[in-house]
């Protein structure tokens, strides 16, 4: 069954070459010209993936994504812009993208990372779903949200985010060094992955913040120690 796509650009001819490219890998493509007819696409029809511009009239991508992660928490969402700026590729992340790629770009590695993220969503919907309680806190690592035990609201966390989180629990009470979770959850070492995971660290710091029994720590200005005495870990089988 072929992986649907929804692709929304305004660069109309830029489109008509990812949308060929895209459909020559065998994906099914849905292409938008704005983020308006995008949200309303993207509500009538199922996908299993979006590939959206940053600026766009009517609706720009950062405000469409946040519209899509109200539907869709888990759905892969990709990020294309010609804007390179730092700033920019955080805001990205921190609106719920899973990748930010900087235009122009080769087809031949979009198509890889559409591949790399289409097989990470199909595993977690066929996978054992993994729960973590850290003291008073409930971590669903499956679904992407932490809440206290006693809330009847949960927090959504980003993808990146959640496995950040989720990598830390299974080295709970360890120092760990900064380039080593690098190598791991970004799999490399750059200067860019090391700002994002700042980001990541501090918003983690404050889903934490609800129990004093739990505490993220830095040593030396390289390493960190999550530390959590009561963590334990449950798996049941996930909804496909």
């Amino acid at each position: 069954m072929q992986s649907s796509i929804l692709l929304v650009e305004d660069d109309v001819f830029f489109a008509k070459v990812v949308k060929r490219h895209l459909e020559r890998a065998g994906y099914n493509v849905n292409f938008c010209e704005n983020g308006q007819e995008g949200w309303e696409k993207f509500q009538k029809h199922v996908f299993d993936l979006c590939i959206l511009d940053v600026v766009m009239p009517k609706k720009d991508g950062f405000a469409l994504a946040g519209d899509i992660r109200s539907m869709d928490e888990n759905i892969p969402i990709i990020f294309t812009s010609s804007r390179y700026m730092e700033q920019d590729r955080l805001q990205g992340f921190e609106a719920g993208a899973d990748d930010y790629i900087t235009k122009p770009f080769n087809m031949q590695e979009m198509i890889c990372r559409v591949e790399v993220y289409l097989k990470r969503s199909r595993l977690l919907k066929s996978e054992r779903r993994v729960v973590y309680t850290i003291s008073n806190l409930i971590f669903d690592y499956s679904q992407y949200h932490i809440r206290h035990k006693n809330a009847d609201s949960h927090v959504r966390m980003a993808p990146k985010e959640a496995e950040l989180l989720r990598f830390l629990c299974e080295n709970s009470n360890k120092k760990l060094k900064k380039d080593d979770i690098l190598s791991v959850i970004w799999g490399q070492e750059d200067f860019f992955a090391s700002r994002v995971m700042d980001v990541y660290l501090t918003r983690l710091r404050k889903h934490i913040a609800q129990d004093p029994a739990v505490r993220l720590e830095t040593y030396h200005g390289k390493g960190l120690m999550f530390i959590a005495d009561d963590l334990g870990r449950t798996h049941t089988i996930a909804k496909v």
